[in-house]
């Protein structure tokens, strides 16, 4: 059997590819925009083109591929291939796998993008040797999932992690699910953004009031944050200790080893963190805290890819025949 895979990282905005060994390791990589409005056909093509394209720059040839695994966002069924609802993409019951296969000929699995990018830290990253590890999300959105001895949680219907979607008193926001008050309408890139618009909108004192509200970005809050703006401080904390509180549910509901921290606002540290740690001390007991771990991605730029691949990997080896020497 072939030791090599493809792991793909299908999101709103990019598409990435990467050609990964049995180890986890990624050899060649290759990017390109979605082009999510083109519809997912054309998006589909754009990917079997894009992996014929990596095979081509790394050298490798694609028919000796022993699978390839694809993270898309939003709700998936894994075992019959079909991305079920993507809102950023336009995408209702999508058959990606059975797509991707004719295609390519090749072996095709799907899962859930963050499920992919906690389980690619699980097996080759900062959660590589726990037993259970717990990984979220901070971008846009705010997702989570948990994998347990090398086996992802999924629940009764693929709708397991959904921590964004945590309803909680106190958090003024409608979110784009329908419900009010859920979590990633604060704890994202965009909740931090929201949060100061809307203090400024009520005639609050900071610097940020000098940028036009439609170029307000999460960076621009971490830099006043850094420069003693009020606000900024205040947006950080607030968003640390909500955080902190939705966290200290999963860490009791779950029992991790290590917590995951990545996405793109992860790279907010000690802003956010710092808040989110000292109220986990006050809201988890000091058991799960003594022993839990807590770590920044080691992939952040590559776990989607790696997860997508390691995930085809097992998958594709549980299908094989045992054949007796």
């Amino acid at each position: 059997m072939s030791s090599f895979y493809i792991g793909v990282d299908i999101g709103g905005t990019n598409v990435v590819c990467g050609l990964v060994d049995a180890q986890g390791r990624v050899l060649h990589t290759v990017k390109q925009p979605t082009g999510a409005q083109r519809g997912s056909g054309a998006v589909l093509r754009g990917v079997a083109d894009l992996i014929e394209r990596l095979a081509q720059e790394a050298g490798h040839a694609l028919h000796s591929t022993a699978a390839v695994g694809v993270g898309t966002p939003g709700l998936v069924d894994p075992q019959r291939g079909i991305t079920l609802h993507a809102s950023n993409l336009g995408w209702k019951d999508v058959p990606v796998a059975a797509i991707l296969a004719e295609h390519l000929r090749l072996p095709v699995y799907i899962d859930n993008d963050v499920r992919m990018y906690v389980y690619g830290e699980a097996t080759a990253g900062a959660g590589r040797g726990y037993g259970t590890v717990m990984g979220i999300t901070l971008g846009t959105g705010m997702a989570m999932s948990v994998i347990q001895n090398g086996t992802i949680y999924y629940g009764a219907h693929y709708m397991a992690g959904e921590l964004g979607h945590l309803a909680m008193d106190g958090i003024p926001y409608r979110c784009a699910c329908g419900l009010s008050g859920c979590l990633e309408t604060v704890v994202s890139a965009t909740g931090i953004v929201r949060q100061v618009r809307d203090a400024l909108a009520k005639g609050e004192a900071s610097s940020l009031g000098r940028i036009p509200s439609d170029q307000l970005t999460a960076a621009a809050v971490s830099e006043a944050y850094d420069a003693g703006d009020p606000l900024a401080v205040r947006v950080f904390n607030d968003t640390g200790r909500w955080l902190g509180i939705g966290l200290s549910y999963a860490i009791t509901l779950f029992d991790p080893d290590v917590l995951i921290i990545g996405g793109g606002m992860s790279a907010a540290g000690e802003r956010l963190f710092r808040p989110m740690k000292e109220q986990l001390q006050k809201t988890l007991l000091g058991s799960y805290l003594e022993r839990l771990v807590i770590a920044p991605a080691r992939h952040p730029d590559h776990a989607g890819v790696i997860g997508s691949a390691m995930s085809a990997k097992s998958r594709h080896a549980a299908q094989q025949p045992v054949t007796e020497e």
